[in-house]
């Protein structure tokens, strides 16, 4: 096994962090002049076009998400509202305590590490300023590859980028997306992230996976010791 392929949200970022969605969603709506509620409703329903590139980068989603709520934004509400998202992004992509620790420990251990996440334009576009992208070899965004999670392609994409074969490959997450039994098809050796210690995120995850793999952690902690680093 020579390469870990991981989930961003839940996974590397921190899982309380998904708890202030909302309230950035909140602030976004404010700026644009439009009702937290139905912003976030909006939001959550253009979710799979938002993650697979549909709306263009973040700027052209916010202006579509706010023509969707019934509201044409000036321009000067749709510049502050960007500002006021692109914050929140930051806020909800925090790393979770111990990712930067074990990924460096990864690192020194000789894996190549991946990324494979369902993501909209956020993430991508800030991906370079972000802790983690010196530490990722090859991270494949869904935005940019205009698919989500299970589907085959994306595997195989992030498994040629590390050029390593499917079945050399870790895959981590915490279960959304039906991820594993995407992993799992694709030949890799999938490692739920239960988040245990975070019971009150859970409900967020969408698209859950029927799939339990029978490697499953708490939290990125005992990675190094299940592939064989205590």
């Amino acid at each position: 096994m020579r390469a870990i392929i991981f989930d961003f949200f839940g996974t590397l970022s921190d899982p309380s962090a998904e708890a202030d969605r909302l309230g950035t969603f909140a602030v976004t709506a404010a700026a644009l002049g439009v009702p937290a509620d139905r912003f976030s409703a909006v939001m959550a329903e253009h979710f799979p076009r938002r993650a697979t590139g549909v709306y263009g980068g973040t700027r052209d989603t916010l202006l579509a998400m706010a023509r969707a709520c019934g509201v044409e934004p000036a321009p000067e509400r749709l510049a502050a509202a960007l500002r006021s998202h692109r914050a929140g992004a930051e806020i909800v992509r925090r790393p979770r305590p111990e990712a930067l620790g074990v990924l460096d420990r990864l690192r020194g251990h000789g894996y190549v590490l991946g990324l494979l996440s369902d993501c909209s334009s956020e993430l991508c576009e800030a991906w370079p300023e972000t802790p983690y992208a010196p530490r990722i070899d090859a991270p494949v965004f869904s935005w940019r590859e205009g698919r989500l999670k299970p589907d085959p392609r994306l595997y195989a994409t992030v498994a040629d980028r590390l050029g390593v074969p499917p079945g050399e490959c870790w895959f981590v997450g915490d279960g959304g997306g039906r991820e594993h039994d995407g992993a799992r098809r694709a030949g890799m050796r999938p490692v739920l992230i239960t988040n245990d210690a975070y019971p009150e995120v859970r409900h967020l995850r969408t698209n859950p996976d029927s799939y339990l793999p029978p490697d499953r952690l708490p939290d990125l902690t005992g990675l190094p010791a299940l592939l064989g680093h205590a």
